[in-house]
Formats: C-alpha cells, sequence, structure tokens
C-alpha cells in the first residue's frame, strides 16, 4: 500500500480477485490485527471504490481501496519520579540499565510507569525529539521483560549518531541468555529473516513474507546440562529477534512466555536475557566507549541452582 498522508490506498490486483476485503488488508497491512481492521471496516474507514462494505465483501481485480485511520488521541505523556540505575551520563547521553518489567516507551495500555516517562523527569525538556514525543530520546528498545543497557539521546546531534552506529552495524550490542538444550557447535550464526506471525499478529516469526534480514551470532558460555548459557551478538535490531532465533533453533530463552516452553522449572516473571554489554562511538568526541552491567539476582540465582546440580 501507498501512503498518502493519512490515507492508504491499494489498487487490486488480479491475485487479489475473489479474495475477502480484510483478508487483503491483513495481508498488506502486517502493523495491525485482522480483528482492528475488521472494526476499521465496519466504522466505514475503508472504502472500495469509495463506498462501503462489509469485511466479507469479496474484491475485484482493479477496485480502488482506500483506508483512513481515524485521528489519534494520545493522552500527555508525564514526567514521574521514577528511579534510574545511570550507568553514564554527559551533556549529549545516557546508558541506563532498564530492570525487568519496565516498559521502554508509551503504548496503548502502558503509558505510565515507562522509562520515558522517568526520563521525562531525569532530564527535563533535554532529550532528543527525532523519534516523537512519545519516545523521545529512545535510539533503540529492549522487551519489558528483558533486562540491560540501553542508549538514550539528549540532543538530535547525538541521537543521528548513535543512530547511525546502529544502521551500520557497528555498534555493539550484546546479551546474555540462558537457553533450553545443549549446542553441538561452540559458536554460530543465525542469519534468517523476521517478520509478523501469519497467525499472531502480536508475535514474531522467522519467515520469508513480508520479512526484515536479521542476523544473530551466538557463543556457548557455559553448558548447564538441559541448559546453555549463551552470549548472543546483534547484527540486526528486529523485535524479539534473539527470543525468535533461538527458539526457531530449537532453544527457547528460559522463561519466555510467548516463545518458550510451556511448562519451566523454575518461578520466573519473564525471560532470562540480559542485554549486558554495549559499546559506541561517543556522538561528540568519537572516542570509542564500552559499558558492562552484570547479571541481575533472579538470574544468577537459576545458574547457581543449575550448577549446584
Amino acid at each position: 500500500m501507498s501512503r498518502l498522508d493519512k490515507e492508504r490506498t491499494l489498487i487490486a490486483e488480479p491475485e487479489h480477485g475473489g479474495q475477502r476485503l480484510d483478508r487483503i488488508l491483513d495481508l498488506c497491512l502486517q502493523e495491525y490485527t485482522r480483528s482492528h481492521l475488521q472494526k476499521l471496516i465496519e466504522d466505514g474507514c475503508v472504502l472500495v471504490d469509495g463506498r462501503t462494505v462489509k469485511a466479507s465483501y469479496k474484491v475485484k481485480a482493479g477496485e480502488k481501496i482506500s483506508l483512513t485511520l481515524p485521528e489519534l488521541k494520545e493522552p500527555d505523556i508525564l514526567p514521574e519520579e521514577i528511579p534510574l540505575s545511570i550507568v553514564y551520563e554527559d551533556g549529549d547521553m545516557l546508558v541506563v540499565d532498564k530492570p525487568q518489567g519496565m516498559v521502554v516507551h508509551p503504548a496503548t495500555g502502558n503509558y505510565t510507569g515507562t522509562l520515558v516517562n522517568a526520563l521525562l523527569a531525569h532530564c527535563g525538556d533535554s532529550l532528543s525529539g527525532i523519534n516523537g514525543e512519545k519516545r523521545p530520546g529512545i535510539l533503540h528498545r529492549i522487551d519489558k521483560d528483558t533486562s540491560g543497557l540501553l542508549l538514550v539521546a539528549k540532543n538530535d546531534m547525538a541521537h543521528q549518531s548513535l543512530a547511525e552506529q546502529i544502521k551500520e552495524h557497528s555498534l555493539t550490542r550484546a546479551y546474555k541468555a540462558l537457553v533450553h538444550g545443549g549446542f553441538r557447535e561452540e559458536s554460530g550464526k543465525i542469519n534468517l529473516p523476521i517478520g509478523r506471525h501469519h497467525a499472531d499478529r502480536k508475535k514474531m516469526a522467522v519467515t520469508y513474507r513480508n520479512s526484515k534480514e536479521a542476523a544473530t551470532n551466538y557463543t556457548v558460555l557455559e553448558r548447564l546440562g538441559a541448559y546453555t548459557l549463551v552470549e548472543c551478538r546483534l547484527e540486526t535490531g528486529r523485535t524479539h529477534q534473539i527470543r525468535v532465533h533461538m527458539s526457531h533453533q530449537g532453544h527457547p530463552v528460559v522463561g519466555d512466555p510467548v516463545y518458550g516452553v510451556k511448562k519451566e522449572s523454575f518461578s520466573l516473571n519473564g525471560q532470562l536475557l540480559h542485554a549486558f554489554k554495549v559499546g559506541f562511538l561517543h556522538p561528540r568526541t568519537g572516542e570509542y566507549m564500552e559499558f558492562e552491567s552484570p547479571l541481575p539476582e533472579y538470574f544468577e540465582k537459576v545458574l547457581k541452582r543449575l550448577r549446584n546440580l
């Protein structure tokens, strides 16, 4: 679909002929769930050749499908005095150690208690605005239940410099993960594309349809019986990349509620995945800087238990 301001349009191709309207939109708009698209059709936000139709309408080749998104009414994102673990800070940027359970930036259902709320209180107006007011200063994200180091830009110069390093894959991002199963090799590379799951749009999956290149390098750090502690280094930064790649290879991350096993042997609040190292060229000085974060206590507790078996 091409985007024109608030409107998206699509001329139905021959292969679309005879397919349901909601099915075609589901294939073309990966960012929306099928139920959400059906609601938009019901609300009259989708027109076929200028007329409203039902979600079950069978589209004909050559017909013009138009989707007009309603104006979003976002609540104000307010500063909140939430304690932050700051590993490094200067006038251009911060390195923050995010705890498990904290959402990085506000979204539907999470407009308070996020890292952005905390940053607004800590930094005031001195955060870059390139990513918009909902994500000031945020260069990259880690999942709510993944812990570890994040970079935050205080101005647009720093944001552009660090974002370029991420784009060029020159920025170091290393994670430690406890995964199920053993590896025959000591290291390897998973180079498989990732996109939205075809049936569950809230999940990601290894897929060759509407996907993006994704590469994860891994090294075995410790073999612990039925489990392995691995280091993962990202070449790309796709949503849920490590969790999806490891699960696809038969080594789901321990504690992962989405891509992991149904019954775990440990009482956990999320996956044992920790962003323990980040390295980059400082946006102003050009000096290479690298920071590490120790594993959280709950992660170490599981490792200690496995080592004592």
